[in-house]
């Protein structure tokens, strides 16, 4: 377990709020600890527990008296300069067909692996976050995780919900046996349909730059832009170590177009839209 991470992107948002929780266990030969990140419209928090407190059974897990899992989360923080407290739950979930990976989920020492629990589910609850109240009725949730030794080196990620729908797209630069490729891991669900935009089923980056990202495969294209500059920060680990800073706006406003056999399934301008980008301009 050493030099490795495990952890989940927990995102909760209603038509005024958002807010995603990162739970996650990072183990390196210097130093082995857990985390709960949290990030919001505007802030980020960041709480650094002691390893001994982490579990995890099947699809739930503990740090000390917080609990995530596939019915929602539970939060108990009192540390200096942090409180929180509060509950969320979440109705039936909507997994993707198969892995997101595809046959990468079966090739060793992957530098990160990828997983996709719920595209979209209702969340419900309540949480004090620094006596700011979060609260969350029928709103909407997704939930992903990762797994690996490091964060890609360079990588854009973005989800969204919109009207009919849900959407998460990750472009990395994949290091493996020696050599470097640009993969593609992407699903849209829109009106209980699933599309899947992924390098296995030939997907390819025609353009990343600037915030703008264009992805082709056969008869679909996917277009991607970020409008405007990301202003929080999150940490992410670089060999099991909570070392590199990374930028993510929970709440971004963004460009999605759609397009199959060259007409437009949906096309859509949000201020919603959670993002991190980690390509140079």
């Amino acid at each position: 377990m050493k030099g490795t991470f495990y952890g989940w992107y927990m995102k909760c948002q209603s038509a005024s709020q958002t807010l995603a929780v990162i739970p996650a266990v990072h183990q390196s030969g210097e130093e082995s600890t857990c985390s709960i990140q949290m990030i919001t419209d505007h802030d980020a928090w960041n709480a650094v527990f002691p390893i001994e407190m982490f579990r995890k059974r099947g699809r739930n897990l503990w740090i000390g008296e917080n609990q995530f899992g596939q019915n929602g989360l539970q939060l108990k923080i009192q540390i200096p300069g942090l409180t929180v407290n509060g509950k969320l739950d979440f109705g039936s979930l909507s997994p993707l067909r198969y892995d997101v990976m595809g046959p990468f989920a079966m090739i060793p020492f992957m530098e990160c692996r990828h997983n996709v629990w719920s595209m979209r589910h209702m969340v419900n609850g309540t949480l004090c976050i620094q006596d700011q109240i979060f609260h969350f009725q029928n709103a909407r949730g997704y939930w992903e995780g990762d797994k690996g030794r490091s964060f890609p080196k360079k990588y854009a990620w973005t989800q969204c919900f919109f009207p009919g729908g849900s959407l998460m797209l990750s472009v990395a630069d994949i290091p493996m046996a020696g050599i470097c490729f640009t993969g593609v891991i992407g699903a849209i669900l829109f009106y209980g349909k699933e599309y899947r935009l992924a390098t296995y089923l030939g997907a390819k980056v025609v353009q990343i730059q600037n915030g703008k990202i264009r992805i082709v495969q056969g008869n679909m294209e996917l277009e991607v832009r970020l409008l405007e500059r990301i202003k929080c920060s999150l940490k992410a680990p670089v060999a099991g170590n909570m070392e590199r800073t990374i930028r993510e706006g929970a709440a971004c406003r963004a460009l999605y177009r759609f397009y199959k056999n060259g007409s437009p399934v949906f096309a859509f301008e949000t201020d919603k839209a959670s993002f991190e980008y980690e390509y140079p301009s």
